[in-house]
């Protein structure tokens, strides 16, 4: 940069050059459509609001060098009579002051452009997470298959052309006695292909083999509602097949006099004159029409039994956890029970074929070859005849007995008999298990007694070796008489928690253990403490009050607790987390009733 007269030429004119003027006019003309090429103007911050980031960069603290003068001007700006010298000065200003200026400038449209790289780059991640790559990728893989198959098409079909161009003509001599007749067939030729490819290609592409597409089924996550629209939806789906059910046992149980009268009546003369095919069809075809009435409005209830409306409780919109937890386990358990069923049913057909039980699959064999050399030997017409009057009879009158007589059904009726007796895979194991216990038993016992069993063992004291706890023998550990034995019921106890609300400590709030009921006595053994300072021995005699109790409140159910209350315990001694609660509480309360009983007779007596 020069400042200064030209005082080489003369001239009195004083001005201002600027260099590389036209490198930044380019620059901010850059940025500029750099800064513009956006449609999202308004996301953009505003120069005033831009972060201080890029401050470090090109900061407003940086000092402006500026530019040094030469010895010769310097002495002209400080000649007080030279000509223009407040002029040359204001345009130094303003020019360090223009560039000052230019140089925000580019620092602001450098910001702008970066929070629009930003910007840029967070929208394009996301369409990348939106659009699904599996579904485009395969639907490219599908296309190009097609484009594959169109272009074998098109070559098959230029390679016909191609061949039929260059077939062999015959010779023009040859040719022109029958050039009429070829033309006439160069052109119907054509023509029946074209005919026919319109007519039958669509059904010719019909059979092309193409591969399977292995369609993968979503899952759906494990909801309460769900789960219970579905079981809703399982049983509106089988309330036709089971009011079918209903409606066959009311016929054969009678429930309409009327009604099975006239049905036995038209079977068995359906049966008698071969008329059983026309009349199933025939009802098929009512069925059909009542149900095309039903559908357009009409009310027709054609049912033997008469069906009950069921309330459909309308499902709740805001259900607390305690409610779906205890939805759940009521459709879990209405679907452990179906299923339960089915397996049922299932298992024994399929032991019934897999001789499991050989005595009931040996009447089945030879009532198949029965059936199979009558067949053979007896027309069609008198076989059909004798098993539609057997069921019949077997349907209409047989059962009725049966069902009104189950000890008559119980020795004759074959069918409920071999049903019956089939066993499904559990009564199998057991029987397994059953049958194999007596023998483990009589082992084990026999070496247990001749290899401890000392001599002169009256039966009480060897009875009151086998009861004891895992620290010792069973009076010991809670300082009792030998008398005191747990019940048959609880020889090995119940496995609980004992919550003293009396205690501040944690340590002493809740104990695990093990609980024992013996005829006088409830015995708890903790299983943490080394000495029987822990463990807590009441007199059933002592005891006010005992109660089912349900510790934790938010568990659906009536919980898994037993609380028991003495006077010497401010708050009454919970025993929870005890599987077995219905059962140790009926204990407690049965042997509770007869201490209480006894001491009421003693005292009148008294």
């Amino acid at each position: 940069m020069r400042v200064g007269p030209d005082l080489r030429s003369g001239e009195s004119d004083h001005n201002v050059k600027v260099k590389q003027r036209g490198s930044v006019l380019n620059m901010l003309r850059r940025l500029d459509r750099i800064r513009f090429r956006g449609h999202k103007r308004d996301d953009f911050l505003d120069l005033a609001e831009s972060p201080n980031a890029s401050d470090t960069e090109c900061g407003d603290d940086v000092p402006l060098k500026a530019p040094r003068a030469s010895p010769r001007d310097s002495e002209e700006l400080r000649d007080p009579a030279g000509p223009g010298t407040l002029i040359m000065a204001a345009g130094v200003q303003d020019f360090n002051r223009t560039e000052f200026d230019r140089l925000n400038e580019i620092k602001g449209h450098l910001e702008i452009a970066l929070l629009e790289k930003h910007f840029l780059q967070e929208e394009l991640r996301k369409l990348r997470e939106e659009t699904n790559a599996e579904t485009l990728r395969q639907e490219l893989d599908r296309e190009r298959q097609r484009r594959m198959e169109l272009e074998q098409k098109v070559q098959e079909v230029l390679k016909v052309r191609t061949e039929e161009q260059t077939a062999p003509q015959p010779p023009k001599s040859q040719a022109q006695p029958s050039n009429g007749a070829d033309r006439r067939g160069q052109g119907l030729c054509p023509r029946v292909q074209k005919w026919l490819y319109e007519k039958f290609g669509e059904y010719v592409e019909d059979f092309r083999f193409q591969p399977e597409e292995s369609a993968v089924e979503t899952e759906e996550p494990l909801s309460a509602r769900r789960l219970t629209e579905n079981m809703r939806r399982l049983k509106r789906g089988a309330r036709p097949v089971t009011s079918f059910v209903k409606n066959l046992s009311a016929l054969s149980d009678w429930y309409s006099v009327y009604t099975s009268a006239i049905a036995f009546t038209v079977y068995m003369n359906a049966i008698w004159y071969g008329w059983a095919v026309p009349m199933f069809l025939f009802l098929a075809i009512l069925r059909l029409s009542l149900n095309y009435l039903i559908a357009r409005g009409w009310r027709i209830q054609w049912s033997i039994v008469p069906e009950v409306s069921e309330v459909v409780e309308p499902p709740k919109e805001d259900l607390t956890v305690s409610e779906k937890f205890q939805l759940v386990l009521d459709v879990a358990q209405r679907a452990q029970n179906l299923f339960g069923k089915m397996a049922d049913i299932l298992e024994k057909i399929k032991n019934l074929f897999m001789w499991v039980q050989p005595e009931i699959t040996q009447k089945l064999y030879i009532a198949l070859w029965a059936a199979f050399l009558a067949s053979c030997f007896f027309p069609y017409r008198l076989l059909g005849l004798a098993m539609g009057l057997y069921a019949g009879i077997k349907f209409f009158l047989i059962d009725f007995i049966f069902k009104r007589c189950p000890r008559l059904r119980a020795k004759y009726d074959t069918p409920y008999i071999v049903w019956r007796s089939l066993p499904t895979d559990p009564q199998l194991k057991e029987r397994s298990s059953t049958a194999a216990m007596p023998r483990r038993l009589q082992t084990t016992a026999s070496r247990s007694y001749v290899s401890s069993a000392p001599a002169g063992l009256s039966k009480d004291e060897d009875a009151g070796r086998f009861h004891g706890t895992k620290k010792g023998s069973f009076h010991e550990i809670f300082n009792l008489t030998e008398n005191e034995r747990p019940l048959a019921v609880c020889e090995n106890g119940w496995r609980c928690c004992l919550i003293n609300r009396d205690r501040k400590m944690p340590t002493d709030y809740i104990r695990n253990g093990v609980l024992y009921v013996t005829e006088n006595y409830l015995c708890f053994e903790s299983s943490k403490s080394g000495s029987s300072k822990r463990n807590k021995v009441i007199r059933l005699a002592d005891i006010t009050d005992i109660q089912k109790y349900k510790v934790l409140s938010v568990l659906p159910g009536s919980g898994m607790g037993i609380a028991v209350s003495t006077p010497s315990t401010q708050k009454p001694l919970v025993f929870g987390a005890m599987v077995h609660r219905d059962e140790a509480f009926e204990t407690i309360f049965n042997q509770y009733a007869k201490i209480t009983a006894a001491v009421a007779v003693a005292g009148g007596d008294s």
